[in-house]
C-alpha cells in the first residue's frame, strides 16, 4: 500500500494554482502594456481577494504592503509632487498599506490584530513630518541624531511594560 504525499490540500493547491496564475497575468499585461505602476495594486488586490475568500488574515499582510508600496509610487509617479514632499507622500501612502491589514482582518477574518499599526504609524509620523518641511526635518534630526540615547531606554521601558503585565495576568 503506497501513500501519497502532498505539499498542499486539495483546496490550496487549487488557490495556488490561481494565484499564480493571475500572478502572470498580472506580470504579462504589465509587460505588454509597459507599466510597471499597475503591479503592485493588482497584485494587492488578489492577495486581498484570497484573504476575503478564505477569511485569513495572513494573505492581508502581502495585500496591505503592496497595496501601500503600489499607492505611493503611482502618487509619485503621476502626481506634479514637488520632489520635497515626495518622501513624504510615499511613507503616509505605504502606512495605510499597514494600517489596511488590521480592518480587513477584523472586516474579513473575523480577527483583531494590532502590530500593523506599529510600522504603520511610524512611516505616518515620519511622512507627516517630511511633509511639514524645513520644521519637521528638524524635529526627525532631533529624534533620530541627538536623541539616538533615548530609543534604547524607550524599548527596554516598552519591553518591561510587557513583562509585567503578562506577570499580572
Amino acid at each position: 500500500m503506497e501513500t501519497e504525499t502532498t505539499v498542499l490540500p486539495r483546496n490550496n493547491r487549487a488557490i495556488a494554482g490561481m494565484i499564480l496564475i493571475a500572478i502572470g497575468i498580472v506580470l504579462l499585461l504589465s509587460y505588454i502594456v509597459n507599466s510597471g505602476l499597475l503591479v503592485l495594486p493588482i497584485l494587492a488586490i488578489i492577495f486581498a481577494g484570497v484573504g476575503i475568500r478564505m477569511h485569513e488574515s495572513g494573505w492581508f499582510i502581502p495585500a496591505g504592503i503592496l497595496g501601500g508600496i503600489g499607492l505611493g509610487a503611482a502618487l509619485v509617479e503621476t502626481l506634479p509632487l514637488a520632489e520635497e514632499i515626495e518622501g513624504g507622500v510615499f511613507l503616509i501612502s505605504f502606512a495605510i498599506g499597514w494600517v489596511s491589514i488590521p480592518i480587513l482582518s477584523a472586516l474579513f477574518a473575523n480577527q483583531r490584530i494590532w502590530w500593523p499599526f506599529i510600522p504603520g504609524g511610524v512611516m505616518a509620523v515620519i511622512g507627516s513630518l517630511v511633509l511639514v518641511g524645513e520644521s519637521g526635518f528638524t524635529l526627525l534630526e532631533l529624534i533620530f541624531n541627538r536623541a539616538a540615547w533615548a530609543w534604547p531606554l524607550v524599548l527596554i521601558l516598552i519591553g518591561a511594560i510587557l513583562l509585567w503585565r503578562n506577570n499580572r495576568d
